[in-house]
């Protein structure tokens, strides 16, 4: 069991720390440039991605477990039909958010609210990566069909092939050809179809489970969409506690901004690991679910919170011992290092209250419990505001963190007593 959990968990956190550097690349290939202009319109522009594609991530967590329940059954008719289902979703979806460039635009202005010229050059990269849509969706559903398929490796490599040509040929076109921003936006959209035909290849390459362990149920495009409609939901509570937490931070001063911003980076560097483990629970639990096999179900669950809860203590430990260290490698400022040690061990509390969620997650998307999932976040981001406008007697960036931590703490703890029932 150790070695499955392993065999999933290694590849997925090396894809969760390399997914990011899609994004970075485009910053660093534009600082190049000599515009100061340009790096801001590629955060811009990247921002408007963020916020687009965040919540179309119901097309690969909704996919793996349903993918990881048909594979537990030995049926492979509803393995292709899963991925059939989700592809196609994620086509439509592709085209309707490049039919509605224009709204989201207009959406983005008035949230983001650039100078005119960085607005333009973001416009710009944002109308060439836009055709890229289709793609992205269609590799989230591949790469949760993957996971549920019981192999992260094929992910990992998309994933850093799809970053290898990215940094090709956006320097090609901006170096050599001088296309400028425009030059890193088409880069971009060709390593992302470049990704999306490698996945396809390797999809001809997945090995079916063909063994009929237990009574199959069908996958049916209506039991698919109502899976993906509960995580839609629960991502927009996620969205709207991720962004007031921003907006709550920002109020306070460019300072205090910038105070959160690292502290959060801590949390994220973080969640990359115990993600990797929940990507594993989404695939061994949906495994025994679609196999009938409560006994290993059990067991895998107790030993995927063996190993997050190691990887809590272990981050939590160097934290501890080297926390002022690791800001001063995000950043050289003094003042904002300064700024930041009164509230950093809240970002001790943050591992230890969150990670149980982070695993629960996993575990529930493989049993498709995705309506308890929704009610723990509907409850928990409540709570996050309720708590943020109550009128306590501490000093506002502490307030704010507090909302956070307990935000984590109630999805750990009433998804803990959701578990029996939901699994069951």
């Amino acid at each position: 069991m150790h070695r499955e959990i392993l065999r999933i968990a290694i590849p997925s956190i090396v894809t969760n720390i390399t997914v990011p550097l899609l994004g970075m690349v485009d910053i660093a290939i534009t600082g190049h440039i000599g515009s100061a202009t340009a790096i801001g319109a590629i955060s811009v522009g990247g921002l408007i991605f963020n916020m687009v594609y965040w919540l179309f991530n119901f097309l690969r967590m909704g996919t793996s477990g349903l993918t990881a329940q048909a594979y537990g059954q030995g049926d492979v008719d509803a393995q292709r039909r899963t991925l059939r289902i989700a592809l196609l979703v994620a086509v439509v979806s592709g085209v309707l958010i490049f039919a509605a460039q224009r709204p989201i635009e207009w959406v983005a202005h008035i949230i983001i609210e650039p100078t005119d010229q960085v607005w333009q050059m973001a416009i710009s990269y944002f109308r060439i990566r836009i055709w890229a849509a289709p793609a992205v969706l269609a590799l989230f559903s591949l790469n949760g069909w993957f996971v549920g398929m019981q192999n992260s490796r094929f992910p990992m490599y998309i994933a850093i092939g799809q970053n290898l040509l990215n940094i090709g040929l956006s320097a090609l076109l901006v170096f050599h050809y001088e296309m400028g921003i425009e030059g890193v936006a088409l880069g971009t959209v060709c390593a992302q179809y470049a990704g999306l035909a490698a996945a396809l290849l390797f999809v001809s390459h997945t090995r079916y489970n063909t063994e009929r362990v237990a009574d199959t149920k069908p996958y049916s495009l209506r039991s698919s969409l109502r899976v993906y409609t509960h995580i839609l939901l629960r991502m927009v509570c996620l969205i709207a506690v991720t962004t007031a937490f921003t907006s709550f931070g920002a109020r306070q001063g460019d300072l205090l901004l910038a105070v959160n911003t690292l502290l959060i980076q801590l949390f994220i560097l973080f969640s990359y690991f115990c993600d990797g483990f929940a990507l594993a629970g989404e695939a061994l639990v949906g495994k025994y679910v679609g196999a009938g096999d409560p006994v290993r179900q059990r067991r895998c669950i107790a030993q995927l919170f063996l190993w997050s809860g190691g990887v809590t203590l272990l981050f939590t430990a160097l934290y501890a011992a080297f926390g002022t260290n690791l800001l001063g490698l995000l950043t050289n400022d003094a003042e904002v290092v300064s700024a930041a040690t009164p509230y950093f061990y809240w970002i001790l509390l943050v591992p230890i209250s969150g990670f149980a969620a982070f695993m629960w997650d996993g575990i529930y998307i493989g049993a498709t419990a995705t309506r308890q999932m929704l009610y723990t976040l509907v409850i928990s981001a409540t709570l996050f505001f309720v708590v943020w406008f109550l009128p306590l007697p501490l000093g506002t960036n502490h307030h704010l963190w507090l909302a956070f931590v307990l935000y984590l703490a109630t999805r750990s703890i009433y998804q803990t007593i959701l578990a029996p029932k939901a699994l069951r």
